[in-house]
């Protein structure tokens, strides 16, 4: 990204996007429980959406593909009172990222608002790996410790994503 030029955040060009052209990632680590969800829908309802969601263009497909939001999405797509109200449309902000940048801002936003799975982070971390991302990459961008990223890959079982032999057991 050039930042020599002025640059525009995504949220100053939120766009209404029929929730049919709209797919779900299937990276995504955060769960919400039932309670939470009926709140939200509560909170949609009361509120409108006051936040987009976050999605990725998908030229060769027409489709906009969630990055953050999913949760919102799930409200639009099972409330009949909100789709109808909102005209079947969610609001998004587009990002332009490659997958391994995407991934990583679904787990940045994520991250911030403090749940995740770690099950399906683990998966983040091989996917993350398998794509040639380095360990100091993963911690930068998805806001992990060495430890935690460590952690991670042993849960995964996975030797390869030690191939890079950056940790090692210290002597004693």
């Amino acid at each position: 990204m050039d930042y020599s030029s002025k640059y525009i955040s995504p949220v100053y060009n939120i766009k209404p996007v029929a929730i049919e052209k709209i797919q779900a990632n299937a990276y995504n680590p955060n769960m919400v429980a039932p309670p939470e969800m009926q709140l939200l829908e509560l909170s949609i309802w009361e509120d409108g959406y006051t936040m987009p969601c976050v999605c990725y263009y998908l030229p060769d497909k027409d489709m906009y593909e969630l990055v953050d939001g999913f949760h919102r999405y799930m409200v639009l797509k099972t409330s009949k009172r909100i789709y109808e109200r909102e005209n079947g449309c969610l609001p998004v902000a587009v990002i332009d990222k490659d997958l391994s940048n995407r991934m990583a801002s679904t787990i940045r936003h994520n991250r911030a608002r403090g749940t995740h799975n770690i099950e399906l982070m683990t998966n983040i971390v091989v996917e993350l790996k398998q794509a040639g991302m380095s360990d100091a990459w993963i911690m930068k961008n998805i806001g992990m410790d060495r430890d935690e990223l460590l952690r991670l890959k042993q849960v995964s079982g996975l030797a390869k994503l030690f191939a890079d032999k950056e940790f090692s057991i210290p002597d004693k």
